[in-house]
């Protein structure tokens, strides 16, 4: 949708229960929003804003976890290869589904570990600096866990990170990276640049990255790209195999919801696979699928993204990651990405009327532009304190505080609805007078 048609929408907008209640009406995905399990605030079900931190339980979840577990009970051990989904290629059902949501091959893609584990892991592929060839690429104030691994890694090869690490600023007073400034580090870096890795959207701005620009300005200067897509999985439009992207990874529990601290998924360009001399840490399950139990002694890497496995999967949390991929399947990207530029135009709206009503002074920080954010808002709160967060919560808004003075609104297009937006509104203006 382009920033002309949400214009329009825009000024057909109407801040009333009665107009909500007409867009959910015409929304085709109102009747997914009773797949999901709800919190309860004060006995009423909450207006859940945190799908970006966590998203909320798919309720046929439990089906897919009870199977597993019946499955252990009745076959024990003989599970990994009779059990109603044999637990020994269990992973291998999901490339498909997510190579969609990530628009990548199925080959491309495989789930293992954690996020964090697994960037460290690919790093070891493709962080490999060598002369003055060893700078790291990121961004300013990146996602905390991103900066101490790439701290920890340049140590590890032994340099100084204030050194080896170069950081994207903003400019002063902006809330937002320009891209012209991004292309112009990467080209002034230069071939000193090894890596670069960004999150593909900003976690405390929502601020959604040129992925195939950046991709594109790194491979000129001759370094690898990887994206950390926690905050883009399931959230914004990817083509990480028509980009060109070398490498990426992402957590399952945000817009995926898969559970908390559930298994990532990675991907890794097939222009790398098949390559046994390629730096890798390896491990049993990445070996090929024919062999992996005639206990060989050497490692002959499986064709694809898998080669990157290390241990056998962790069935219990790979299970409730294939039952939300049986959402994404039905529903598809590009449905939840119409609606996604809907609701989240609404609650802007929402957000700027309820301004003017109170004459409140908080400022939405995350980009207008619909291809540069995704589905998360973030807001301000000039002259306001965390009184106003801590009044949401208690008043049946479930939302993310981030500091020194940010709430974050993400309105996820599978489970939230536009009267939440309206009655979101209704609880922020009432909280600004009362605090």
């Amino acid at each position: 949708m382009s920033i002309f048609e949400l214009k329009r929408i825009f000024m057909q907008f109407e801040n009333s229960s009665a107009f909500a209640q007409q867009l959910d009406q015409q929304d085709p995905l109102r009747l997914y929003r009773d797949q999901f399990h709800f919190p309860q605030i004060a006995g009423k079900q909450a207006i859940y804003f945190t799908g970006n931190s966590l998203g909320l339980q798919p309720k046929n979840t439990q089906q897919y976890v009870d199977e597993v577990m019946k499955d252990w009970a009745d076959l024990a051990v003989e599970g990994h290869f009779h059990a109603q989904k044999p637990w020994w290629d269990y992973h291998e059902r999901m490339a498909a589904p997510l190579s969609k949501v990530v628009g990548a091959k199925p080959s491309e893609i495989t789930v293992m570990n954690t996020l964090t584990v697994n960037l460290h892991l690919l790093m070891v592929s493709f962080y490999r600096p060598a002369g003055k060839r060893y700078k790291i690429i990121c961004e300013e104030k990146a996602f905390p866990s991103d900066q101490y691994m790439l701290h920890s890694q340049v140590k590890f090869h032994g340099y100084d990170p204030d050194d080896a690490i170069v950081t994207l600023k903003k400019r002063p007073g902006e809330h937002n990276f320009r891209l012209e400034d991004i292309l112009d580090t990467i080209a002034q870096v230069g071939d000193a640049c090894a890596l670069i890795l960004i999150g593909g959207v900003n976690y405390y701005t929502g601020q959604v990255f040129d992925m195939q620009a950046i991709t594109e300005a790194g491979h000129a200067i001759g370094a690898y790209v990887g994206w950390d897509l926690a905050h883009a999985a399931g959230n914004i439009h990817l083509a990480l195999h028509e980009w060109n992207v070398d490498f990426a990874a992402w957590c399952s529990y945000k817009y995926m919801n898969s559970g908390p601290g559930n298994a990532s998924g990675c991907f890794i360009h097939e222009r790398f696979h098949g390559q046994k001399d390629i730096p890798r840490f390896e491990g049993w399950w990445g070996t090929q699928k024919k062999d992996r139990f005639l206990m060989k002694p050497e490692f002959d890497p499986m064709p694809n993204a898998d080669a990157w496995q290390l241990s056998n999967a962790p069935i219990l949390s790979l299970a409730p990651y294939l039952a939300s991929l049986v959402l994404f399947e039905e529903v598809g990207m590009d449905t939840l990405i119409a609606k996604r530029n809907v609701i989240v135009a609404y609650l802007e709206f929402i957000l700027l009327e309820i301004a003017k009503e109170v004459q409140g002074s908080f400022e939405i920080i995350t980009p207008a532009q619909p291809a540069a954010r995704g589905t998360q808002l973030s807001v301000f709160l000039h002259g306001e304190g965390r009184s106003l967060f801590e009044y949401l919560m208690k008043h049946g808004v479930i939302t993310d505080w981030r500091e020194p003075n940010v709430i974050r609104l993400a309105p996820a297009p599978f489970y939230c609805s536009y009267e939440d937006m309206y009655q979101f509104g209704q609880i922020l203006k009432k909280g600004i007078l009362a605090t």
